[in-house]
């Protein structure tokens, strides 16, 4: 199926007095987000020290946010179709500023992963009513598609200023204190944005489906939890139990949906094939690049020894390369096609993070960071080319639940990573062969073994640790191979499925 959209010029739209404006304040909402899962990465051997999670309890610690929020994005990009976009993103920004604050102070590993999991419920209002909202700012095609690159490299800076910022405060306070940062951004966000923001809400939504919200929550939880226990533990009668919930609710969900007069998501979304495709891409793209990135922190610090500052410095070619890739990807795909961009953004990731199937204790910073450039070059363009895609797809009235599509796909797809690569690296760690009398904590984590070692004579601990090391890094190449191998797959299917599809105010890809 081709692409129905029709070139629209530019002079036919209108062009709402400060739009631009009102766009940085919604780029600050984004920043809130990415600087808050990439300082996650780098606080996470403190947080392994302090509150002395299991392993387990450390996974869950890093992807119930995703789970949660993958829960209840549509449900909450729904509820801001009907009670103002604006609305729901302000209040979303105050609870997340607030909750930042019971993270940071979080006592134990269960406070912390509830805290976590308040926290995605607040995340769950931000991204959705960020690109509706720019759907509904930007009505000329080309600028819509600059301003969808501004908001997807403003992710990316995120993810630089994250470690950057996050190590600083690392090296100077206690681990809470990377969640504090959100207060002054969020206060920023709030203030400024009662005044500039525009509301926009669809004329006549319908009512908000509970019914529906609690489908789409227990179904989304359900299946993750499922995936994630099998990778982790094997299958159990209570992982399939939940799996099995998970499935019946998403069905529910979906057989609900037709059968509304006015469902909480618009299946019928699904029948465009560009639509469909860039969801997917978004969805494999993250599934196979989040696990490892969750990991790539602790190798930085716990095998190579990188201070936590130098760590987030050390990640800084990813999101340079996104920022760049993402203001021309638009540019691009009207050039070239959007299947091309997307497709060799996908390509190009999965080739560098076969490259990283190579890494061991001493691998060198030229070889890493080349790798974590061209990632970041291959997602700033796939990732803002599918968002465009995906606004351009729906009437503007239904930029919310689009918009929540894709969100939701990319924090799925997050934790997915996390539990399916991030459950690879662990069980591969797990094996590893220390001396006699290697403390059984030491076998949870990579920073259970760094903690371990601090009470071990000095060769018993040098023995320990290098072999916790090795174990680690195996565990990290062989999920970069996986994850090599999910974003080929997932280029071949962008190739295929987004043929025909092309930009407004671009000449149909005939490719």
């Amino acid at each position: 199926m081709t692409s129905t959209l029709q070139p629209v010029s530019t002079t036919e739209v209108v062009k709402r007095p400060g739009r631009w404006l009102a766009l940085g304040v919604l780029v600050l909402a984004v920043l809130l987000v990415a600087v808050d899962a990439t300082v996650l990465g780098l606080a996470t051997p403190y947080i392994s020290e302090d509150l002395k999670p299991s392993g387990t309890q450390l996974l869950w610690i890093g992807d119930v946010y995703s789970f949660v929020i993958a829960g209840l994005l549509v449900s909450m990009g729904s509820l801001g179709d009907r009670i103002g976009r604006k609305r729901i993103l302000l209040v979303g920004a105050t609870a997340f500023g607030a909750i930042s604050v019971f993270n940071a102070y979080a006592t134990t590993p269960e406070m912390m992963i509830v805290a976590r999991a308040l926290l995605g419920v607040a995340g769950a209002t931000l991204m959705p009513a960020t690109l509706a909202l720019i759907r509904n700012l930007f009505h000329d095609p080309r600028e819509r598609s600059l301003a969808v690159g501004v908001w997807g490299a403003t992710a990316s800076a995120g993810t630089a200023v994250g470690p950057i910022v996050g190590g600083f405060l690392l090296e100077h306070f206690w681990w809470g204190s990377v969640f504090l940062i959100n207060l002054p951004v969020m206060a920023v966000l709030v203030v400024v944005g009662i005044k500039l923001l525009p509301e926009s809400r669809t004329a006549n939504p319908g009512p908000w489906d509970l019914v529906s919200v609690v489908l789409s929550l227990v179904g989304m939880i359900g299946v993750v939890y499922a995936i994630k226990e099998a990778a982790t533990h094997g299958f159990a009668w209570t992982t399939l139990a939940a799996g099995l919930l998970g499935a019946a609710a998403l069905y529910g969900f979906v057989r609900r949906q037709f059968r509304l007069p006015t469902p909480l998501l618009d299946m019928r979304l699904f029948s465009n094939r560009g639509f469909s495709g860039a969801v997917l891409a978004d969805l494999l793209t993250i599934l196979g690049l989040s696990g490892l990135v969750f990991f790539l922190s602790q190798y930085l610090q716990l095998v190579q020894g990188r201070r936590p500052f130098e760590a987030g410095l050390a990640e800084l070619p990813a999101a340079i390369g996104a920022v760049v890739a993402g203001l021309l990807a638009g540019r691009a795909a009207r050039r070239f096609s959007v299947r091309t961009v997307v497709s060799g953004g996908l390509a190009a990731i999965g080739l560098a993070l076969a490259a990283l199937t190579v890494l061991d204790q001493s691998t060198g910073y030229p070889l890493l960071g080349t790798a974590l450039l061209v990632v970041g070059v291959g997602a700033g363009l796939s990732f803002t080319v599918t968002a465009d895609v995906i606004l351009s797809s729906v009437p503007k009235e239904q930029a919310g639940s689009a918009s929540a599509v894709s969100e939701t796909a990319y924090e799925l797809g997050a934790a997915l990573g996390i539990a399916a690569l991030g459950s690879i690296v662990t069980g591969v760690y797990r094996d590893f062969t220390g001396p006699v009398g290697t403390p059984a904590a030491a076998h949870e984590s990579l920073g259970g073994a760094v903690d371990a070692a601090a009470g071990l004579p000095a060769h018993r601990a040098a023995a320990m640790l290098d072999a916790a090391r090795t174990s680690f890094v195996d565990g990290l190449a062989l999920a970069a191979g996986v994850g090599a191998t999910v974003l080929l797959a997932a280029a071949v299917a962008a190739w295929f499925l987004l043929r025909g599809q092309h930009l407004e105010n671009a000449e149909p890809d005939h490719a």
